[in-house]
């Protein structure tokens, strides 16, 4: 007894069985995370500290280097970078794709400690570190603007309102505010009039806290408990705080005005956003680690008009970057490639064999085979890529091998006169061993690709899983589900057969005759056609080392990111000056559909730009080509430099 014949004797067990690895395959299809390419995760983890008021060279030297000294220890560091500004430094450490982010994490956190003593004293608090991935792009960038409203009004709504409910949207992982700083009363002294008043800056202070004392102010006793009485007598406008009385100078109130200007502002006035040449507030938007962009994004765009509803009618709210859109597009292309190359398949097979029954055969193989691997792609945490769905596109041609070669060799039974049922039995059983050893070959050469490393290895060990898996499928199917199909649906020709298959057979018969006298005129002439094999050769190896090598294709993403860089003397307010010169000319550009950016917070020298451009069909120009331009237009800008690159779905560093 053959591996086969359990599942041709139980037709019903044998249907189940497949409709299961069918429904199976498509639950998991609708819960597959959704991605351009599949998770790539960089161990990176970067290092913060400050040192107030230090200049970018003392931060260097004082701080930079001591830290780079102890990092550079850490085993398995692919690549150390830092950034001094004023006050701060940041440095980057990116590890070996093997290496455990937990484990570095812990070794980092040992070598800032060992460092300690070579920190200066003047460092109030120890360097800092967080895990991140450079790989990690926005999936979402949304703005909030308004003409009445200022800065202040449009943080607070966005860090304590939007952002609170965004976070809790699943595959949210983390809500950026920026742009600007949450509302605050800003006091600017005058030395000047504290000097007349002998005033000094601890007085002032002093008075500034008492104002904002929230202290019970009595209580009442009612049976066995006691109540505490308050009333919320705190400043939290300029107007609350101009009559403050500081000190008393000659019998007379010195008032909070008399040494200094108060307005109503923002905590920190050094940071700036802007979107579309509007001063604006951005919320930016990441994406859990294989959460499905695509769905995340609908369910934002869904909850769209209820946070509209949730903060004042005076601030707008926009969309000023989708990632999810190049995504939807290129998937799209990949899905409706699969749906053709299985309708190719389809129609191939139709017409060799010339009959409905049996074509429904390998139909059903190929079809459970590629359904029933999104199951098992569930099941090991793959996600549907552009990778995967290829795969799959590739796999199409494997599969329907399988189920090829176990029923042209039952049909061949039927045609000498067996029954469909012994038929099936005696033909599965033969081939049997045959299917096995094409699949196991067909595996085998995608295992070199298994044991790939880098970045490629990591990109393509799904592609190769995939296809590895679907044929796997395959070889199940074609041993249980095709032997059992054919004993039920084949029959024996018992009549003539139709037109169509004798105007097809016409049709195979005039083929088999053109490569019978191309065959024999190819043997004659052995000669020539070493010649032509070899000058076929000769001319791929040519061709290969003449065509453009590169690390991966460039991608049309229709985004651009840039990154602002100026001198470090730069104001802040002349940078930005410079940032909104950028987003003027940036805006003008026909193929621009949105352009926003910020400046400011531990770095006045430098900002950055997010640039959406239209659909492919809106725009006749590439993302390369529109960089280009707008490199040339930007370059009579004095003082800065905006360095422009258009956004990858893999992106490494």
């Amino acid at each position: 007894m053959g591996p086969s014949t359990p599942f041709i004797r139980r037709p019903v067990a044998t249907t189940l069985l497949t409709f299961g690895l069918a429904a199976a395959g498509a639950v998991a299809f609708f819960k597959l995370p959704v991605s351009p390419l599949p998770q790539v995760d960089f161990p990176t983890i970067s290092v913060q500290a400050t040192l107030p008021g230090a200049s970018p060279q003392d931060v260097a030297i004082t701080v930079a280097s001591p830290l780079e000294k102890h990092l550079g220890q850490i085993a398995d560091v692919t690549e150390m970078t830092s950034q001094s500004s004023v006050g701060s430094v940041r440095i980057t450490l990116q590890f070996g794709l093997n290496r455990d982010i937990n484990g570095a994490a812990r070794d980092v956190q040992a070598a800032i400690n060992a460092s300690r003593a070579d920190l200066p004293t003047s460092l109030r608090t120890n360097p800092t570190y967080k895990k991140v991935n450079p790989a990690d792009a926005p999936i979402l960038i949304l703005t909030l603007t308004s003409d009445t409203a200022t800065r202040g009004d449009l943080y607070d709504a966005a860090s304590t309102v939007l952002a609170q409910k965004l976070s809790q949207v699943e595959g949210i992982g983390e809500v950026v505010v920026g742009g600007s700083s949450l509302p605050a009363v800003r006091v600017e002294l005058i030395p000047q009039a504290l000097y007349k008043y002998g005033i000094g800056l601890e007085d002032v202070r002093a008075a500034l806290s008492s104002a904002n004392a929230h202290s019970p102010k009595g209580g009442i006793d009612v049976g066995d408990q006691r109540y505490q009485v308050y009333s919320n007598d705190q400043a939290n406008k300029a107007d609350d705080y101009k009559p403050l009385i500081v000190a008393y100078r000659n019998g007379a109130a010195v008032h909070l005005t008399d040494v200094g200007e108060v307005s109503d502002g923002v905590e920190n006035l050094r940071n700036a956003g802007l979107a579309n040449g509007k001063p604006a507030v951005l919320i930016i938007l990441y994406r859990q680690p294989g959460a499905n962009i695509i769905s995340t994004v609908d369910v934002v765009k869904a909850l769209m008009p209820f946070l509209k509803a949730s903060i004042s009618p005076a601030i707008d709210i926009g969309l000023a970057v989708d990632r999810s859109t190049t995504i939807r597009t290129s998937l799209r292309d990949v899905e409706r490639t699969l749906v053709l190359a299985v309708l190719l398949v389809i129609v191939v097979v139709f017409a060799f064999l010339r009959n409905p029954r049996a074509t429904f055969i390998p139909v059903v193989a190929v079809s459970v085979s590629l359904v029933a691997t999104f199951g098992v792609m569930y099941l090991i945490g793959y996600s549907l890529d552009n990778l995967s769905l290829m795969a799959l596109t590739v796999a199409t041609g494997f599969v329907v091998d399988d189920a090829i070669v176990v029923l042209e060799n039952v049909t061949r039974y039927i045609e000498e006169g067996m029954s469909p049922l012994n038929a099936a039995l005696k033909g599965a059983n033969e081939v049997g061993f045959t299917v096995l050893s094409m699949s196991i070959s067909l595996i085998a050469v995608f295992i070199p690709i298994l044991m790939m490393g880098g970045i490629i290895g990591r990109l393509f060990r799904e592609f190769a899983m995939v296809i590895s898996i679907s044929i796997m499928i395959s070889l199940a199917i074609s041993l249980a589900t095709t032997p059992m199909m054919c004993a039920v649906l084949l029959r024996q020709e018992t009549g003539e057969h139709g037109r169509l298959y004798v105007i097809s057979e016409r049709f195979f018969e005039a083929m088999l005759g053109f490569y019978r006298r191309t065959l024999t005129g190819a043997l004659e002439r052995p000669s020539l056609i070493l010649l032509v094999f070899f000058a076929a050769v000769g001319l791929n190896v040519y061709l290969y080392t003449v065509i453009p090598k590169g690390f991966f294709p460039q991608q049309d993403t229709g985004r651009i990111v840039g990154s602002i860089q100026a001198d470090q003397s730069i104001s802040f307010q002349l940078m930005q000056q410079k940032l909104a010169q950028f987003g003027t000319i940036i805006a003008k550009d026909p193929a621009v559909e949105t352009a926003v950016g910020f400046t400011g917070g531990g770095q006045t020298n430098s900002g950055f730009m997010f640039v959406s451009l239209k659909p492919l069909s809106e725009r006749r120009a590439n993302v390369d080509e529109v960089i280009g331009r707008l490199r040339r237009a930007m370059s009579v800008v004095p003082g800065a430099t905006l360095f422009l690159q258009a956004v990858q779905d893999i992106r490494v560093g």
